[in-house]
């Protein structure tokens, strides 16, 4: 089943932080995958914290740009009405912020099982979405 991923996979790829060693460990592994999917909303917001100039080690527009590029071999969910639309729906069902409820939208809509990510409960089941954190 398809591995659909949040934005905290990529920028833990791409840690330098000594504190972060296992987690990049474990995202690079998860980035090895040929079934990951990603929606244009990670990429934007990888985009925007990898340049963020206050991140410890942030990297240029144009190192940041060239990874977007590399994970464009994953399928990518676009930004849709359609997705904007059920975002909200999951917003006033679940009462999750609009963001969370992007990403399990988009992983509904790419048919992903498994959002990989450490910003909802681990295991838990939204839509018949299984949440799992790679990092518990």
């Amino acid at each position: 089943m398809p591995c659909f991923l949040d934005t905290n996979i990529l920028l833990y790829a791409k840690s330098t932080l000594p504190t972060e060693k296992q987690k990049r460990l474990i995202a690079e592994d998860i980035l090895r995958r040929d079934d990951c999917v990603l929606s244009v909303k990670v990429l934007q917001e990888f985009y925007v914290q990898a340049i963020r100039p206050n991140r410890p080690h942030s990297m240029s527009r144009e190192d940041a740009v060239a990874l977007i590029n590399v994970w464009h071999r994953f399928n990518v969910q676009p930004l849709t009405f359609e997705l904007l639309l059920l975002a909200f729906q999951i917003c006033d069902h679940l009462r999750f912020s609009y963001w969370d409820s992007a990403i399990v939208a988009a992983a509904m809509m790419t048919n992903c099982d498994i959002p990989d990510t450490e910003d909802l409960q681990h295991g838990q089941i939204i839509n018949g979405i299984k949440v799992v954190n790679p990092f518990v």
